[in-house]
């Protein structure tokens, strides 16, 4: 498997918040006991980032002078952002050359709206990867599946009427951000109640992947959170690290031998994040293989 991380993603955090540099570090530290290729990622240009998100979001993002609670204002979290959008620009195009890609980065992206930054993401790494596909190749069509416990609120109002794009959602609810509830158009949504169990959100993954199926992408493009896993500290979850595994070799299944799949980093704030990353990968490869 190809994966796709830089050390610069860890250069930001902040005393108390779930989002830290460690969860990444000790996944890289642990993918790299395999033989994975690793890539070190470029930042996108602006103009990847344009595709996606207002004029407006973009200096704000640049300057630091935007609010969210969630989502601090961190010396040069502008450049370490558009790196990240730039990985994910990165997996896409390597995942076209027929080979499993994964973007080990931070800060996460699939919360950040056109013209909001949200719940400790930026810019919205997939929306920027997804867009550049987009526009690369006119006729095509990308599928994205979101299997981080929170609704990618983010991704699915940038390409809500999109019908080049399918957005499907695996995530709690009643949850952060508390969207997500109903299905409409290209966004289909599949909200969970907390403590579900593996096998029911399996079952989730597998009505999910059929859906993707009878919409026929080209691209399939992952959101990898690992927050629905039984421990994670703010979620409701009853994942197990093999839980991760499965959805892996679920993914792999689907894609291998159809379309060009690549996965970006997401949530994910257990003190076991590296074992279902590794779990994730694991699964993956081995239908890759």
């Amino acid at each position: 498997m190809v994966i796709i991380h830089s050390p610069r993603c860890l250069d930001y955090s902040a005393p108390g918040h779930p989002e830290t540099p460690e969860r990444v570090r000790s996944a890289v530290a642990r993918l790299h006991r395999e033989s994975h290729t690793w890539l070190t990622p470029v930042a996108c240009a602006e103009a990847d980032l344009l595709r996606v998100h207002t004029p407006a979001h973009v200096a704000a993002v640049k300057a630091g002078s935007f609010s969210d609670a969630d989502t601090p204002v961190f010396a040069g979290i502008f450049e370490i952002a558009q790196l990240a959008a730039g990985a994910a620009i990165q997996a896409a195009e390597e995942a076209l050359a027929v080979r499993p890609v994964f973007s080990l980065m931070r800060p996460p992206g699939h919360h950040a709206e056109s013209d909001r930054v949200m719940g400790f993401c930026y810019f919205n790494n997939i929306a920027v990867a997804v867009a550049r596909v987009l526009a690369g190749k006119p006729t095509a069509r990308v599928a994205i599946l979101d299997f981080d416990c929170h609704h990618g609120n983010g991704t699915e109002e940038i390409f809500a009427g999109n019908d080049r794009v399918l957005f499907v959602s695996l995530h709690q609810s009643p949850c952060y951000p508390n969207t997500g509830l109903e299905s409409a158009g290209n966004c289909v949504n599949y909200p969970l109640p907390p403590d579900t169990k593996p096998a029911e959100f399996l079952a989730a993954v597998d009505d999910a992947l059929a859906r993707i199926e009878s919409f026929r992408p080209d691209v399939l493009a992952v959101s990898a959170g690992f927050d629905a896993y039984k421990e994670d500290p703010i979620t409701d979850m009853a994942l197990e690290i093999d839980t991760y595994c499965d959805i892996g070799t679920r993914i792999g299944r689907y894609s291998h031998g159809r379309v060009p799949c690549f996965a970006v980093l997401e949530g994910g704030y257990a003190r076991e994040f590296a074992e279902c990353v590794e779990a994730f990968v694991r699964g993956w490869e081995h239908r890759q293989s």
